[in-house]
């Protein structure tokens, strides 16, 4: 009965419609106009079978809409499902991009220069780009994974770079199983490099504590700044992130910025 309302929704739906309207009008009228009854009581005077047989399409009429109501929720709830999915691929896909072209153009300049260096930048570069188109498409990714691909951006980022940078990155983690929604923590780590080291001759510094204690996830990042230097308009990654958030983890993260005296500060938390 299921699939005859999927072949023909609305040639039924007339039918029901007028059959359930059919029946108390037809009955009614009956009674008061032919029999000339001045009060009807609803199948009062008719056989049991007939009482029945109404009884039995009224609350097939009723199965069938719980039925159709369900069906219709079902589809909003899968299109709703889906339009989210598609947004948080796009919206990974955002990630990154400008920098493995900076990189790409960096290598092109230092591959004469310096041949093994070159060598070692696009080995680890290849290593970011995999995780990226992978492990990116993945609903969630091991905390453990997350952390190695941090590491590799932190390294790679100190190989290019000719100048002594501060970097501490300390974990804890309680449960190796832990999963995240894969490239989060990077763009926060990427803000930091760029809005941070890039424009600092000295005494640059990076300061990342990632722990995850009974299902919660802790990340934390800081670092100085040259506030000269700071760009007039925010760039597209902490909308990425906030939006990313508000997909994946709905009324589940914490996300708190501070900036005092040249120092920035991100804070994010997990359930």
């Amino acid at each position: 009965m299921i699939s005859i309302l999927k072949r023909n929704n609305w040639f039924i739906l007339k039918t029901i419609v007028l059959i359930t309207i059919i029946i108390p009008l037809g009955i009614t009228s009956y009674e008061t106009i032919i029999l000339q009854k001045k009060s009807v009581e609803f199948l009062g005077d008719y056989p049991t079978i007939v009482g029945v047989l109404v009884l039995i399409y009224y609350l097939i009429l009723l199965v069938l809409g719980v039925i159709w109501v369900l069906t219709q929720l079902k589809s909003v709830l899968k299109l709703k499902n889906e339009k989210t999915k598609n947004e948080l691929h796009h919206l990974q896909s955002q990630i990154n991009p400008h920098f493995f072209f900076n990189m790409l153009n960096n290598l092109y300049g230092m591959v004469d220069k310096d041949a093994e260096k070159s060598k070692k930048l696009i080995l680890k570069l290849s290593d970011l780009m995999r995780y990226s188109i992978y492990e990116g498409e993945k609903n969630l990714a091991p905390l453990e994974e997350e952390i190695a691909y941090l590491k590799n951006y932190i390294e790679l980022h100190q190989m290019r770079y000719h100048k002594s940078i501060d970097i501490q990155f300390d974990t804890d983690i309680d449960d190796d199983s832990t999963e995240v929604m894969p490239l989060l923590f990077i763009i926060l780590l990427e803000n930091a490099f760029k809005h941070g080291v890039e424009n600092l001759r000295e005494d640059a510094y990076i300061h990342i504590s990632l722990t995850s204690k009974n299902k919660k996830i802790f990340f934390e990042i800081e670092n100085n700044f040259d506030e000269n230097a700071l760009p007039e308009k925010s760039g597209i990654g902490i909308k990425n992130i906030k939006r990313r958030l508000e997909l994946a983890y709905p009324k589940k993260h914490n996300l708190i910025f501070t900036s005092t005296n040249s120092v920035y500060n991100a804070k994010l938390q997990l359930q």
